[in-house]
């Protein structure tokens, strides 16, 4: 985003617009505030608005929002690698694999060292199969994953392939792994976060997320929500 639009037509005939998505937020929810906000400025009765890779609620950062015609492109920016970083809690697991839900089982870390944590990365480079988690907003039957596990439905998963760039570990502050991710499409890091935790026989939980890149794009030249109202009734 060189410079703010400036009227409707520069909405509706495309624009690539960085927001830093908020926590508590669902890409969603950004999607149709953006919407909101341009449809009430310039008194449009529609125009269209997505997003290209959704980012769960409990995490923040870079949310690429496209609107008029180039939602066309939505499909070509998700095809580039994104990168993430990150916490991942040992000691536990959740069934959300993240914070959405309560730690359900402890497990043991003595024999948790950093090297052990450092070399465990390398199992998870280049491609790899993982299972999606059940509190995902995949579909299956036509429903949201999520709202199938909130009722406590058993749903089987298949693995798919995915590919893991870099996997960097940051720092390790007791059983808090500060890491940093570049992957495909399609990745899910709190699969990882929980496999991870499986490999070390330690348990994983992921308990911070941000996405810092898309491609090219990066969350430094983001603006947040509150920004983008500002630049546009100004």
């Amino acid at each position: 985003m060189k410079c703010f639009p400036s009227s409707a037509d520069e909405f509706l005939s495309g624009q690539i617009l960085l927001i830093n998505k908020p926590l508590g937020w669902s890409s969603f929810d950004v999607v149709k505030k953006i919407k909101n906000l341009i449809r009430t400025k310039y008194k449009l009765k529609k125009i269209k608005v997505g997003h290209s890779g959704t980012l769960d609620p409990l995490a923040t950062g870079l949310l690429i929002i496209c609107t008029g015609k180039f939602t066309k492109r939505i499909s070509e920016i998700q095809e580039q690698k994104k990168t993430y970083t990150g916490i991942i809690s040992l000691g536990g697991t959740t069934p959300s694999y993240d914070l959405e839900t309560v730690v359900n089982n402890n497990y043991k870390t003595k024999h948790i060292t950093e090297k052990l944590i450092r070399n465990t990365t390398k199992k998870f480079l280049g491609e790899i199969n993982q299972t999606p988690p059940i509190f995902s907003a995949l579909k299956k039957d036509g429903e949201r994953l999520y709202k199938k596990a909130r009722r406590g439905e058993k749903v089987e998963l298949k693995s798919r392939k995915v590919t893991i760039h870099q996997f960097n570990i940051i720092s390790c502050m007791k059983l808090n792994v500060h890491f940093e991710i570049k992957c495909s499409k399609g990745t899910y890091i709190r699969s990882i976060a929980n496999d991870f935790g499986v490999e070390l026989n330690s348990g994983g939980y992921l308990s911070k997320l941000c996405r810092t890149d898309i491609g090219n794009y990066n969350i430094t030249k983001s603006i947040d929500i509150n920004t983008f109202k500002e630049l546009l009734n100004k």
